[in-house]
């Protein structure tokens, strides 16, 4: 298995959270290939030179970027997934961090999309991707095996894999979403919702 993007020179506190926060606006704003150190370490308030000796490299930033979010986004989901006693809830929380994903959060979607198309041209950024997708299914499939335990739901297949098919549906409903935000999505969003539902099954 290919080694992931070294990580950084350890860097905590406020500099660290605004480091990436700025990463993150302005790849929103103005693409990968645009977000320069300069563009970073000004919006940052920080210099040019703490950028180059904690990340060496825009792309290892881009990096840090997404394993903050992951990290984020794996905390919010298992908090929701905790609080959900059925199917419907279960579907509900799921359906409420794609909405964040897509309404909320520009910078977050369009690192992880810039990074997409930069893993075509980079095996360390295509095997840090793969392991990001590893942790969501992991942790999604090991919620939904507690639920299973507990007699919420009745999987129609492992947890890994329904974990994996339900990813798909997110990403999926996210990329149209995103290239198209005018689409009239309800009906398709809808057979989505059912399909999802009919993966959990119904409490027993």
């Amino acid at each position: 298995m290919e080694a992931s993007v070294e990580a950084p020179r350890k860097l905590e506190g406020d500099k660290a959270q605004r480091i990436v926060a700025a990463m993150r606006a302005s790849v929103a704003a103005r693409g990968a290939a645009a977000s320069t150190f300069d563009h970073v370490a000004r919006e940052a308030g920080v210099s040019r030179g703490l950028l180059h000796y904690y990340f060496g490299s825009k792309e290892r930033l881009l990096v840090e970027v997404v394993r903050h979010d992951c990290k984020v986004k794996i905390e919010a989901m298992e908090e929701r997934l905790a609080r959900a006693d059925s199917v419907d809830a279960i579907v509900q929380a799921l359906v409420y961090g794609l909405e964040e994903f897509v309404e909320e959060e520009p910078g977050s979607q369009a690192v992880t999309y810039e990074m997409l198309s930069a893993s075509r041209h980079s095996e360390e950024i295509r095997a840090e991707l793969a392991e990001v997708y590893r942790r969501w299914r992991s942790h999604l499939a090991e919620a939904l095996r507690e639920k299973e335990s507990q007699g919420v739901v009745h999987l129609q297949a492992d947890p890994d894999s329904v974990a994996a098919v339900l990813f798909a549906l997110g990403d999926g409903f996210g990329i149209q979403l995103s290239s198209d935000p005018g689409w009239e999505s309800g009906p398709a969003f809808d057979l989505g919702v059912r399909t999802a539902r009919g993966l959990l099954g119904e409490k027993a």
